[in-house]
């Protein structure tokens, strides 16, 4: 007989593999993402205007690729076996953590591409528990108190016991 209440078990909700470019640099990283994940990336446009940067509104300056599921899961154990399967404290928060990946090759059996050179990205995977849909869906939505969110303890408990990742 199980006594922890089912409602409160934590799931890993998305990956989100994201890169920041502009130009040419961003075809390159787009690339990059569709063939780690052999899914196609969105391009991100900026809305607001920077001029210290040189940014306008629509202005492309990024592109990302959102995991869910099975795929998800592998993705990300194949992205923690990059960084030695070591997380620090500080990239843990409330409902997610983020790391980033200074070069893809790092990554297990993936090769060098020419094209592409060498380049970085980000990876943010966030957490849930069952019910949040309340929260978000469109017809009579409700408020979710902050209990029914995923704590940092939570997430590293989580990581060290599913993934046996090391949190420092």
């Amino acid at each position: 007989m199980n006594l922890e209440n089912p409602m409160q078990a934590i799931k890993i909700e998305k990956v989100v593999l994201s890169g920041g470019a502009t130009a040419d640099s961003l075809q390159k990283e787009r690339k990059l993402l569709e063939i780690l994940t052999k899914r196609k990336a969105q391009i991100i446009a900026s809305r607001k205007r920077i001029p210290d940067f040189g940014v306008r509104p629509g202005l492309e300056v990024g592109t990302r690729v959102t995991l869910r599921g099975k795929s998800g899961i592998e993705m990300l154990k194949r992205l923690l076996g990059a960084i030695d399967n070591q997380l620090k404290r500080k990239q843990i928060a409330d409902t997610h953590f983020s790391f980033g990946i200074e070069e893809y090759i790092e990554i297990p059996g993936i090769e060098y591409q020419r094209d592409i050179g060498i380049r970085g990205f980000n990876v943010s995977v966030v957490f849930a528990r069952k019910g949040l849909r309340i929260q978000r869906k469109k017809i009579k939505s409700g408020h979710v108190p902050h209990r029914q969110h995923a704590t940092q303890e939570e997430i590293i408990k989580f990581m060290e016991d599913v993934f046996k990742t090391k949190i420092e």
